[in-house]
């Protein structure tokens, strides 16, 4: 008889689960559990222009960027699985906040009615430079070209402390300074549901910071394929992060093939991340700063 059975192996009342130092899923989260979605921007004109898209260089979404963003509200709306939202935030930067206005209509709290009868307004737009992509100090605004023959380029694989421009940060700068923001906006609301509209980069450094990986905080780099639109999932609870999907942009299914990040004006990783496809958990091959497009 198992050590701990009672009298007369009556097993009733027993924990038929195992103890939580040997458990490869996590126990269902607790009232102050949060979850954190991450949604990546629509594609952006500096995505395509090939412009560095700081706060100068960033002028908003394309049309394509637009409905991509309108795809993810439409599924939003008909599943209700972001609905009554906590809380919404963005950077600073135009593509962020404008990918935060389409999507605040479908974090509405519903009522019995529903879609017809919202009980709570969406909420409001609440904007955070922690969240903002790389910061990229002198280069904002510069072309690619110009900013290659300007500062040449500079290699976070070698030398991940090297800022990318005169007033920019580093890539370990950079990701340390996500990790804070995220850090503090679950901490502001501890059992809520938050919505982040942000950008490929702090996706990345989300993933560096808060999984247990060599070197994620000291100059690891991912160089994820995060898809424009794209849903990214976190619960954190007790301080502990649990990556509950990555990438997810089923609903860009329905606006055609992806383009491939070799054709002009298809990738966008030049300050973190670029297009790709879609998958729950997936590291991917294309380099951070080898396409010309700001994230």
């Amino acid at each position: 008889m198992p050590p701990g059975t009672p009298a007369g192996g009556d097993f009733e009342g027993l924990v038929a689960a195992p103890p939580g130092g040997i458990r490869t899923v996590a126990a269902s989260g607790s009232l102050t559990t949060t979850r954190l979605v991450l949604v990546r921007h629509g594609e952006a004109e500096c995505n395509v222009s090939g412009v560095c898209g700081g706060i100068n260089g960033c002028t908003g979404l394309t049309a394509l960027g637009v409905r991509q963003v309108e795809a993810l509200v439409e599924r939003l709306e008909a599943t209700g699985e972001l609905a009554g939202a906590d809380a919404l935030y963005a950077s600073l930067l135009p593509r962020a906040i404008e990918t935060a206005e389409l999507l605040a209509p479908a974090l509405r709290s519903m009522g019995p009615d529903e879609p017809i009868e919202p009980i709570e307004p969406s909420p409001p737009v609440t904007t955070d430079c922690g969240l903002c992509e790389l910061h990229p100090g002198e280069a904002d605004g510069l072309t690619w070209g110009e900013f290659s023959a300007k500062y040449g380029g500079p290699d976070w694989d070698e030398n991940p402390d090297g800022e990318i421009a005169p007033g920019g940060e580093s890539w370990t700068g950079f990701v340390l300074r996500v990790a804070e923001a995220l850090e503090g906006v679950a901490a502001r609301h501890p059992g809520g549901l938050v919505v982040v509209a942000c950008h490929a980069g702090v996706i990345e450094a989300s993933m560096l910071s808060m999984l247990p990986l060599t070197g994620g905080r000291e100059g690891a780099r991912l160089q994820l394929r995060t898809r424009h639109a794209s849903l990214t999932t976190w619960e954190v609870d007790e301080g502990r992060w649990r990556l509950l999907g990555y990438n997810d942009a089923s609903h860009l299914h329905a606006l055609g093939p992806v383009p491939s990040p070799a054709a002009p004006g298809a990738a966008d990783g030049a300050i973190g991340g670029s297009t790709g496809v879609v998958a729950v958990v997936a590291v991917g091959v294309v380099g951070v700063l080898g396409h010309p497009d700001p994230a």
